[in-house]
């Protein structure tokens, strides 16, 4: 499979035999801790289990390396623009202030604001690796059914796998289009600038556009016809029952939740605060 495809992996691992409804559940739990509070011990645990589980699911890096390059681009360009817009968070936040690089006005580097967005750093790395894991270790027809299990409308559910299924599709469209550019004397190598590599792109995405609103009209005229939605009610072809796995890690995800959920609002402050 091409490293640039974001879809499911299949692979003989612990966490591949897991329920997908387990996994969304322990996904959903992770990320309650991981969005509430800003403790970097916790964060950093959480960063430390969520890269053994990558390991353990079998997940190479190169399967996912195109995706995790757009995301650190993306954390990078977030990081930049928290600086610019609220250089002095960290001071807010933590109530002190040591300038590390004195600057004009407010645009002074502080300890407070590093440590803040090292924290939205940790927060990305608790956050992707575990999203990804949970994406290429379930398939798209057991994660609809993972989804209408904890009470999500089947309609909605069977949305969410097709994009799902269909992610690898849109890309490979992009692909033969950018192959086809090309063909005809549109630069998008490495040679040419990122200017212009920009605006190839962007003249792929029109071509990109209509392909995609075909491919959609197809499918949902063929689900009208199959009567799709009619019942209140679906079974799932993809369905898997609960095992002893899946009930011993939802077990130790609720305790690590609840111990975690406690750890950061302890003192009554979800800010853990190393200046104090």
């Amino acid at each position: 499979m091409n490293n640039a495809t974001l879809a499911y992996l299949e692979r003989q691992s612990p966490i591949h035999r897991l329920s997908g409804a387990t996994k969304l559940i322990v996904f959903l739990l992770w990320s309650i801790v991981v969005m509430t509070g800003y403790d970097a011990r916790i964060m950093a645990g959480l960063s430390v289990i969520g890269a053994l589980l990558f390991i353990v699911s079998g997940t190479k890096l190169r399967e996912v390396a195109f995706i995790f390059k757009m995301l650190v681009f993306f954390m990078i360009l977030n990081i930049i623009a928290i600086y610019i817009f609220a250089p002095e968070q960290g001071v807010v936040i933590y109530q002190t202030r040591h300038a590390l690089l004195e600057g004009s006005g407010r645009w002074t580097l502080t300890a407070e604001e590093l440590f803040y967005e090292f924290n939205i750093l940790l927060k990305y790395a608790c956050i992707v690796p575990v999203a990804i894991l949970l994406i290429v270790t379930t398939h798209p027809s057991e994660f609809a059914a993972s989804l209408n299990r904890i009470g999500v409308n089947y309609s909605i559910a069977y949305a969410v796998s097709l994009t799902l299924r269909y992610i690898p599709d849109v890309q490979r469209d992009y692909q033969t289009i950018a192959q086809s550019q090309q063909a005809r004397g549109l630069e998008l190598s490495k040679k040419a600038s990122p200017m212009k590599r920009l605006k190839g792109a962007a003249a792929i995405l029109l071509p990109l556009i209509f392909s995609s609103l075909d491919r959609i009209d197809v499918i949902s005229q063929a689900m009208e016809l199959r009567g799709f939605g009619k019942n209140k009610k679906r079974t799932w072809y993809s369905y898997r029952p609960f095992a002893k796995a899946d009930a011993l890690t939802l077990a130790v995800s609720v305790a690590l939740f609840i111990g975690a959920i406690w750890f950061i609002f302890r003192d009554g402050n979800r800010f853990w605060n190393p200046f104090v």
